[in-house]
């Protein structure tokens, strides 16, 4: 096994000044978004500006792109800011997670069916595809596992990505507006932690994240660092957070990191698989509000902690969006990572199961 330190040195040697220039232009570029979303007091402004800037960029040309560790920073920053609102009297809501987590579970495979069964019969895709599509979640893991099948990979990154991208530029305006979630600029999040305590966090943080790391844990990075967070701040150990101009960086970070998703697209390949991306979310969308009103109904959770949870989109997104909003992090953390470990499990059998080329069913 390579010791840290090389693996840190070939890193470095690596990177060239090229490599300098995209990352500082596609972080300059994520924070003129999100200065002027948060300027015009958009509901997670920061984020979605960010995102939406950094995105525009990539998908006119220009190489919109982040360095691994500089990512892996920025979700452990992410996760150690959710962390950071946990308190002993969160934990005690946490009894009504199992049947909202079943709720979610049959959400998701009702959701997944449903978007396939659109992108079938209305844009004439092939099962394997428009399964791995059509399942919300797991971004990473379904391209990984569209590029093992006989699937359309471009069209299958289009509508996952397109579905990340309306749901975190939309939900918090939609929430805001509804009333169901807090707005008027600043995010709402623990007041700074003394220079010690954020020293003893970080390392708390660092240190979770690389053993979830080592046993292959879903999303190390980010919910690594939130479960030393959230241990620290449960127990009363430690009172505070980051101080605001790394909260904000934080925020920024992940907006820019959402929007690098276009890189790899481009304006004509995103075009001609649009109206397949928009129709699939509008039938995922109608599948998930079913199923959001059901757990509304039978558990004590309030609305719009449940509506986050659901929402079919990219875990960091959902969280981040959770920390801006107002929204409990630990119940939308608790969902979104089982959603996470479903969709992973899941899906390779269902593709199995299900997924043969719609050729092969006529034959």
């Amino acid at each position: 096994m390579t010791p840290v330190p090389q693996k840190l040195s070939r890193i470095f040697r690596s990177v060239t000044p090229r490599d300098i220039l995209h990352t500082f232009e596609t972080l300059l570029i994520g924070l003129g978004g999100g200065a002027v979303f948060r300027w015009l007091e958009l509901p997670g402004g920061l984020i979605s500006g960010a995102m939406i800037a950094v995105g525009a960029a990539a998908i006119a040309g220009r190489p919109m792109g982040l360095p691994p560790l500089m990512a892996h920073i920025i979700l452990m920053t992410l996760g150690l800011s959710l962390g950071s609102m946990v308190s002993p009297q969160m934990l005690t809501n946490m009894a009504g997670y199992p049947l909202s987590i079943a709720i979610l579970a049959a959400s998701t495979f009702c959701a997944t069916f449903g978007s396939s069964f659109y992108l079938q019969h209305i844009h004439k895709w092939d099962r394997t595809s428009a399964l791995l599509a059509g399942s919300p979640g797991a971004l990473s893991q379904i391209i990984m596992l569209a590029n093992e099948q006989p699937a359309d990979v471009a069209g299958i990154a289009v509508v996952q990505t397109m579905r990340v991208i309306v749901l975190t530029a939309a939900l918090p305006l939609i929430l805001a507006a509804s009333g169901l979630a807090q707005h008027g600029g600043a995010a709402i999040h623990a007041a700074p932690a003394t220079p010690l305590a954020l020293a003893v966090l970080a390392a708390a943080c660092v240190a979770t994240s690389l053993l979830l790391r080592l046993v292959r844990f879903p999303a190390s990075w980010m919910f690594g660092a939130m479960l030393g967070s959230s241990i620290l701040h449960g127990t009363g150990s430690i009172e505070g957070g980051l101080p605001n101009w790394a909260y904000a960086a934080a925020l920024i970070g992940i907006g820019a990191l959402i929007g690098t998703r276009f890189a790899k697209i481009s304006a004509r390949t995103l075009l001609s698989y649009m109206a397949a991306a928009i129709g699939s979310f509008a039938v995922a969308i109608v599948i998930s509000a079913i199923f959001i009103a059901i757990a509304a109904l039978v558990t004590p959770a309030r609305f719009g902690d449940i509506v986050v949870s659901f929402a079919p989109g990219a875990m960091d997104a959902m969280l981040a969006l959770a920390l801006t909003l107002h929204i409990d992090p630990i119940f939308v953390g608790a969902h979104h990572l089982s959603r996470f470990v479903f969709v992973s499990v899941a899906t390779p059998g269902i593709v199995h199961l299900f997924g043969r080329p719609q050729v092969d069913a006529d034959d």
